[in-house]
């Protein structure tokens, strides 16, 4: 299963912009679910996870308080709803999941998750 993140866009610093990213056919009882971002140059870092079961969330602390992570068990779709954005939030953005909690994913490297796929471009215009 390829994961497929949508919503990505061209914004103005300050503005606000909504991901999602469903996972179709996964039983994700056990799984954190969560977004992590690649700049130009840069590696993949973590941004935020929630718990699918029990919606407990983690964030980096570079979005702590302008990121929101939220999912809708009814559609299997993870979203992350971003807020005062800034030009260091340009990135590549993608969604993953693995059997693990959202303090640990965040810890993981991206290419050790159980599933992951096709990012979308986010860019923050100064």
């Amino acid at each position: 299963v390829q994961l497929q993140a949508s919503g990505g866009g061209l914004v103005q610093a300050g503005e606000s912009l909504r991901l999602s990213c469903t996972l179709p056919g996964l039983t994700l009882t056990t799984y954190a679910v969560g977004w992590f971002r690649q700049a130009p140059g840069k590696e993949h870092n973590f941004v935020a996870a929630i718990a699918w079961s029990r919606e407990i969330s983690y964030y980096a602390d570079s979005v702590k308080g302008r990121f929101t992570i939220s999912r809708d068990s009814a559609t299997n779709t993870v979203y992350l709803e971003m807020n005062t954005l800034k030009p260091e939030d340009t990135a590549v953005y993608f969604c993953a999941a693995r059997r693990t909690s959202p303090q640990t994913m965040a810890r993981l490297p991206y290419y050790s998750m159980n599933y992951r796929g096709k990012g979308t471009q986010v860019t923050v215009s100064s």
